[in-house]
This record gives structure tokens, sequence and C-alpha cells, in this order.
């Protein structure tokens, strides 16, 4: 059975890195983090769950929303944020492979140790995978 895998910070470092990038408090964050698809809802992020996600401290995994709003306050494209939350949460990596389709991206569990044979087996797999079967 393989061992617990450390735990990630991707979006804890995400935040704190943009936050010092942008100047903003956990308060001016919490204040501009609204979702641009929920009309009236306001804030999503209070100031003590970005501080505490920050340390490193538990908080519950961010739904769709908070996710989009993370993305407004931090003024970053959302597939950012959302790349950092899976691979904080659930442990998934986002692949890119820009020079063939930079809107294709596979999720893989694992990525960063996986030999450099192994990742490029894997890209030829995406590249030639065709779910019509022909």
């Amino acid at each position: 059975m393989d061992a617990a895998p450390d735990p990630r910070w991707d979006l804890a470092d995400l935040i704190r890195r943009r936050m010092d990038e942008l100047g903003l408090s956990f308060r001016k964050l919490a204040e501009a983090a609204v979702d641009p698809a929920g009309e009236g809802a306001g804030a999503l992020w209070t100031r003590g769950t970005l501080e505490n996600l920050t340390k490193r401290e538990p908080v519950k995994a961010p739904s769709a929303p908070q996710l989009r709003a993370l993305a407004v306050g931090l003024q970053l494209p959302l597939r950012s944020v959302q790349d950092a939350a899976a691979a904080q949460w659930f442990g998934v990596e986002t692949v890119y492979d820009d020079d063939v389709d930079p809107e294709t991206r596979l999720l893989v569990r694992r990525y960063q140790s996986m030999s450099p044979e192994d990742r490029r087996r894997l890209q030829i797999i995406a590249e030639t995978y065709d779910p019509t079967g022909s």
C-alpha cells in the first residue's frame, strides 16, 4: 500500500505569492473576492479563512463559486486557481501541452514523480487518443 503523500499547499502558496505581488491584505482580498457569476452574492471568502489557508491550516476545499471569486480577487485566470486547488485538495496535477492545443489539459496524479519517459508516454497517449474510435 502506498504511503500517504505529503500535504500539498499549491493554492495556499499561490494566494500568498499573489497577495505579495499585488500588495493585498487579507481584508482587501476578501472584499475583492466576489464571484462574477453570482449576481449580488457578495464576497465569498472571509479574512480569517484566507489567513488560515495561507498559514497552511486545514480548511474546507473551496466551491466553484469561491474559486471564481478568488480568481477575480487575485486577478488571475480561473484556470490557474482551479489547477492549484485540484493539486492541493485532490493531489491532481494539471498538464498542458501548448504546442498541441492550449485548451487541452490532462489531470494526472503524481505527475511530478513520473520519469521523463513515462511523461512522454502519457503525452503520446493524450495526443493520439480518439474518443470516436476511428
